[in-house]
């Protein structure tokens, strides 16, 4: 017998919505569109590099070069900060949130559409595609338009994120889709396919070079504590954040930098993520679900798949660190997003604190180490 859904929150009243499940703003947290830069947009203020970076007219060599100083002036590099307070009231020894928001979008994505639009240049592309909910489509937008790339943005048409106005902002193009989001990077793909555009989307071809640039959080990670600690908590939707800082941290491990690999948890919305269900139910690998079962809420959204395109390399790297997952429902996401707030000063994404809520549920079962954890989110600072 399935469990019921919980039911949906009150609607927005700015009119942002998505389907059925329209957004809500409790409290002064916004819980589907958290996410918002860490500081100001990098299209406000141009310099020397994005100008050199986004002019065809000058040599790859130096345009190329220009956007490489534009990553590694503006994107990563967040802040580890470690959570006292949150300690105290959870009763771990030591809880370190690693701040996503500090990225130039509000999130991780930056990451990896910095990382795809500087191949898309290197490659000689002048145009570059992507399906997304808002936050991957907000990010490449702007990692496009500084590199003077054309960017086509496909997005489920029930989808009303405010994240469409900074898609459109440095120019990219929306293109609505009837259907889910498995359905918009599938016309994405075609587009790509068709028309030269260089394909942005997760998985496939495009897994290698997002989990290199996700592994850059391994190493930011090992920059602070000098080791790796003993878990690291990631949210999982698709499953290549997860995945990326695996791979960082085995790379770490085997050249001598760390003495340990961390165990990795992941966290995801309840009964909706296929890497979850397949850890739980003992699966060799990830299966998909019914897209029939999956109902979105303005909390899980930035969660849910019933498809995840890196799902077993997320899988894999939880089995192989002896980790865990396990499934969030709304309400304890929102605690816990609440709850970072008010203790320690960040407003981040409900959905992001999906791993958060894992971990503390594994605490509360079976005490945890008096060890080092660390605890990825993404949002927007308070």
């Amino acid at each position: 017998m399935t469990e019921p859904e919980e039911p949906p929150g009150p609607a927005d009243p700015r009119g942002t919505g998505n389907g059925a499940a329209l957004a809500v703003v409790e409290s002064g947290l916004s819980l589907r569109d958290g996410a918002a830069p860490g500081q100001p947009s990098l299209l406000q203020v141009l310099d020397e590099p994005q100008r050199v970076a986004a002019d065809p007219s000058q040599a790859l060599a130096r345009r190329l070069e220009a956007y490489a100083d534009i990553i590694d002036r503006d994107v990563g590099d967040t802040m580890l900060v470690r959570a006292r307070n949150l300690e105290r009231e959870v009763g771990l020894r030591q809880v370190y949130l690693k701040f996503e928001g500090d990225n130039p979008s509000g999130t991780q994505k930056d990451r990896i559409a910095f990382a795809q639009a500087m191949d898309a240049l290197r490659r000689g592309y002048d145009s570059i595609t992507v399906a997304t909910c808002g936050n991957y489509g907000a990010a490449l937008a702007t990692a496009a338009a500084l590199a003077g790339l054309r960017c086509v943005v496909f997005i489920p048409r029930a989808y009303h994120t405010r994240r469409l106005e900074e898609i459109r902002l440095p120019g990219a193009e929306i293109v609505p889709v009837d259907g889910d989001y498995e359905r918009a990077v599938q016309e994405s793909r075609q587009r790509a396919a068709q028309d030269d555009v260089y394909d942005a989307n997760p998985g496939g071809a495009n897994t290698a070079l997002h989990l290199q640039a996700y592994g850059a959080i391994a190493d930011e990670i090992y920059d602070e504590l000098r080791d790796a600690p003993a878990a690291i908590a990631v949210p999982v939707s698709n499953g290549t954040t997860l995945a990326g800082i695996y791979r960082g941290f085995l790379s770490l491990f085997r050249r001598g930098r760390t003495s340990r690999m961390p165990r990795m948890i992941a966290g995801s919305a309840h009964r909706k993520n296929p890497i979850v269900q397949a850890f739980l139910k003992g699966l060799p690998q990830c299966e998909d679900l019914d897209p029939r079962s999956i109902r979105e809420t303005p909390i899980n959204e930035p969660l849910i798949n019933w498809h995840s395109f890196d799902g077993d390399h997320a899988l894999d790297a939880v089995r192989a660190t002896s980790g865990w997952a396990g499934d969030a429902r709304d309400r304890d996401m929102l605690a816990q997003a609440r709850l970072i707030r008010e203790l320690q000063g960040l407003s981040v994404l409900p959905a992001s604190a999906a791993s958060l809520v894992v971990l503390l549920e594994r605490h509360r079962r079976d005490p945890l180490p008096g060890e080092r954890y660390v605890v990825v989110l993404t949002g927007r600072k308070a």
